[in-house]
């Protein structure tokens, strides 16, 4: 009777699995709509500024308004009198103020889009660690059960002892800031 292993039916596992996966897309779809409708105004503007000078669309335009300038202004046609002569010093101000507040709303959805990535990264940590957290005493229990019916762990190969140590996140921490480069 020690042999024997009950195991559920299949359909539930998966269903289980299923159940599982689809509340994790829900609560990270979830996280993702909130980031979203909790935006200033001004990362909403600046997020919006940012989509549209980032399409073919922006592109498109600015050679056709460009084009246009530089023709009516070289005088190609006639009946439309000189407003910027060459060298398009009015375009260039145009351009170069167009420049300084694309580079300010780009900036504005880095840094937005910078603190969202920081905030996916704590709870991805915060997720890791409560695994690691999980994992040890998961070893903890296996070595038990294999105590119980002992079986020698040194015959697996692994040093399990240093795995059932919990991970020091300072220790680590520091670690990693002497070996990795500045």
């Amino acid at each position: 009777m020690a042999d024997r292993v009950v195991t559920k039916p299949r359909k539930k596992a998966s269903r289980s699995v299923a159940t599982h996966l689809e509340r994790n897309v829900k609560a990270i779809a979830k996280l993702e709509r909130n980031a979203i409708q909790e935006r200033s105004p001004a990362d909403r503007l600046s997020d919006g500024i940012t989509w549209v000078a980032g399409s073919a669309g922006f592109v498109i335009a600015h050679i056709v308004v460009f084009t246009v300038w530089i023709t009516l202004n070289v005088g190609l046609i006639r009946s439309v009198p000189i407003f910027d002569p060459y060298p398009f010093s009015f375009l260039t101000l145009v351009v170069s103020l167009e420049a300084i507040f694309l580079a300010i709303f780009v900036l504005m959805s880095q840094n937005r889009a910078a603190r969202l990535a920081d905030r996916r990264a704590h709870l991805d940590l915060q997720v890791d660690l409560l695994a690691e957290r999980e994992l040890t005493v998961m070893l903890h229990m296996l070595r038990a059960l294999c105590a119980k019916e002992k079986v020698v762990l040194d015959d697996v190969g692994t040093d399990v002892n240093d795995l059932l140590e919990e991970t020091d996140v300072n220790e680590l921490a520091s670690n990693l800031d002497e070996k990795l480069p500045a």
